[in-house]
This record gives structure tokens, sequence and C-alpha cells, in this order.
């Protein structure tokens, strides 16, 4: 008699745990897998390459090598549109209504966005929290963290004394498809209005909510393990801003990773209590 096939719930269980593996392991900045076939390294160190040859008088370029190879991507048309776009606003309104209508970011066009989604909270906060994009619940309602996330980042911020404090964005405004994390080439074209927006709200710090907002605001790479918890200086593209900018872990991590929540809650503690520091010349 054939054995009785698993319940699904195990499957079910075991594909969570997986995915919230695999999730933890991306977060922390682990981005490439081991081979699918073991190598015996101790046999391979056997082989004795041959001489180096004298390199040619003319090397190809690496692209020439491969042919077929996509180009990069020309995003200069991109952002010089939205850098003009950008800086004919004068409030975020005005602003909010260039979003809705700069056609250069291709997010708007991916099949995932109906709408631009573009801030929430207080026009004049002294925080300005800035996620990586929109996922379904926000495009429906056109307000960024509006679903599970949003509610406990709500939570958090209430429980730190921020409620009422913060403004809520994206590094990109329309939905990924699939709720990706957004490419460099479409945080690139958005973020000559993120800078606008930084410019007319003038917050006194940054808080950057999850790997991909964090390595796209400050130009890093290392893992958001590495760079949570800890202040760095966030300069404007025309040099004449510059804020303090924390990372910190994103709101749906948590939820996969409970036990990081105690990580998350002290980041916040920590900018809360130098956003509530006198200022120098008081």
């Amino acid at each position: 008699m054939p054995a009785a096939a698993d319940p699904p719930e195990r499957h079910f269980g075991d594909r969570q745990l997986a995915e919230s593996l695999l999730a933890f392991w991306a977060d922390a900045g682990i981005d490439a897998m081991l081979l699918e076939a073991p190598v015996d390294r101790i046999e391979a160190g056997k082989f004795v390459p041959p001489p180096r040859q004298a390199p040619a008088a003319a090397v190809a370029p690496v692209a020439a090598a491969r042919p077929g190879a996509p180009a990069p991507a020309d995003v200069s048309g991109a952002i010089a549109a939205a850098q003009a776009a950008a800086a004919a606003a004068t409030t975020l309104e005005d602003l909010a209504a260039a979003i809705a209508a700069f056609e250069g970011c291709p997010l708007r066009t991916a099949g995932a966005a109906t709408k631009a989604v573009v801030c929430r909270g207080e026009p004049a906060a002294p925080l300005l929290v800035i996620g990586e994009g929109p996922g379904a619940e926000e495009d429906a309602r056109g307000e960024p963290f509006v679903g599970r996330s949003g509610k406990l980042l709500d939570r958090m911020f209430a429980a730190a004394g921020l409620e009422g404090r913060v403004l809520i964005t994206n590094t990109v405004f329309w939905r990924p498809p699939g709720n990706r994390d957004p490419s460099q080439f479409e945080q690139a074209t958005c973020a000559p209005f993120l800078e606008r927006m930084i410019a007319l709200v003038r917050p006194r710090m940054l808080l950057l909510v999850g790997a991909p907002s964090a390595k796209s605001i400050l130009k890093r790479e290392e893992g958001i393990m590495r760079m949570r918890g800890r202040f760095f200086e966030w300069r404007s593209a025309d040099g004449t801003l510059e804020l303090p900018a924390m990372p910190t872990l994103h709101p749906a991590f948590l939820l996969r990773q409970p036990g990081a929540k105690k990580q998350a809650w002290q980041d916040l503690l920590t900018l809360t209590e130098r956003l509530d520091r006198p200022p120098r010349d008081a």
C-alpha cells in the first residue's frame, strides 16, 4: 500500500520558512548562491596554468568581446526631464502633480502601476521617511505604506513619540511589477523629485527603510544589517542640502522575522533621541 502523502500544511510551512530565510539573507546583503555541483578544490589546485603571455598592444573593450550583450541604458534624458519638472514645483501639491504627469520612469507603463503614489503625512515634518516603492495596496489607495507593513510602521512611530511628525514617501512613485525591488535606473529617474521633496519639506533627518532605499539614497553597497542604526550624511546632488540619515529594517522584513523588531525599535529610539535634541543655536 503506498505511503500517504504529507499533509499540505507541512509543505506550506516549509515554503514559508524558506522564503523567510531567503528574505533575511537578501536584507543582510547576501546576493550569491553556491554552485549546484560540488568542486574538488584540492584536485583543481593541482592544475598548473600555462605561462602568461605579454598583453597585445591594443586590448578590445570587454563589451566588444560579448556580442549581443545589452548596452547600459541611457537615463540622462529622463533624468534631465525629471530635474526640470521637479525644479518648477514650488509646493508639495505642485510636486505631486509633476510626478503624476512624468512619463520618464519605466515603472509608469510596466503594467503593475495604476497611479503615482507620492507621499502621506505631515507636510512640515521634521522626519522624512523613505521606503523602496509602493505595493498593491499602496497603488490602490494612492498613498505609501498603508498595508500591513505601513500599519506596523505607524504603530512603531506612535510608540516612539513620532506620530504626526513624519512624512512618508518612497524612492520610486509607481508600483514595480510583482512588488520587486526598484532598479537603479528606476530610482535614478525618480531621484530629482525626491530631492525636490526634501528641499520643500526641509526635514531635520531622513529615515531610510529597507536596503534598496538605503543603498540608493546613500550610494553605498553594504547590506542593511551593517548599515542599520547608524547615522550617515546625505547630501543633495547640487551640494546645497546635507542631512543626517539613518537606515533601518523594512517593516515587511519585521513581519517575516519578528525577532528583528528589537533592532528596529532600538534604531527608532536612537533616531528620536537625536531628533529631540535642542538645536545647537538654541
